[in-house]
């Protein structure tokens, strides 16, 4: 029998010791009987050291460039991160890892997209066609291309819900996008 405990929550404190914390706390895990450690999200989020990482800024950035006010996450570095799954390994201990690869956030600059607005309750119900000001432009200039050169831009996301022009949030379908 397996059993699981999720090793993080909402409100932790940013200060960057949970994976520290964590690795002083695989002894007890094991005489626990814990089999399976399920981590919070890695990846740098919009509000850096301070994300609880569901605000996802940079996928390649898990603690190691300096992006968003701090290099580390809220839970460490990328090295802390590496350290504690190997511990873990050793000590018999599964990791499952938290990945969050449909959320963006934190853009670095904006563009003007046509949109289609939706119906907030009726998705499906046309609004209005507008020009808006997106936050939709990922340079990710801190990383310089390690890993991935990609950018985002407006024509890689289906919607967004803020119009910086007019400072109205809403549901903004982008032209030619379908849900």
């Amino acid at each position: 029998m397996r059993t699981m405990i999720q090793y993080f929550e909402w409100d932790l404190e940013p200060d960057g010791k949970h994976y520290q914390n964590l690795m002083n706390d695989i002894e007890n895990l094991v005489a626990l009987g814990i089999t399976d450690v399920w981590m919070p999200p890695a990846s740098k989020g919009s509000a850096g050291g301070y994300d609880v990482g569901y605000g996802i800024y940079d996928l390649y950035d898990i603690g190691e460039f300096d992006q968003k006010g701090s290099v580390r996450t809220k839970y460490g570095t990328e090295e802390e991160y590496a350290q504690v799954i190997n511990a873990l390994n050793d000590a018999g201990i599964r990791v499952i890892a938290d990945m969050v690869l449909n959320h963006k956030l934190g853009a670095d600059e904006t563009e003007i997209i046509s949109v289609v607005e939706m119906d907030a309750q009726e998705r499906n119900r046309e609004i209005d066609r507008l020009e808006i000001e997106a936050w939709t432009t990922f340079n990710f200039e801190g990383r310089n291309d390690e890993y991935s050169q990609f950018k985002w831009h407006a024509e890689h996301f289906t919607a967004v819900d803020f119009d910086q022009r007019s400072g109205r949030s809403g549901i903004f379908q982008i032209e030619g996008k379908h849900w």
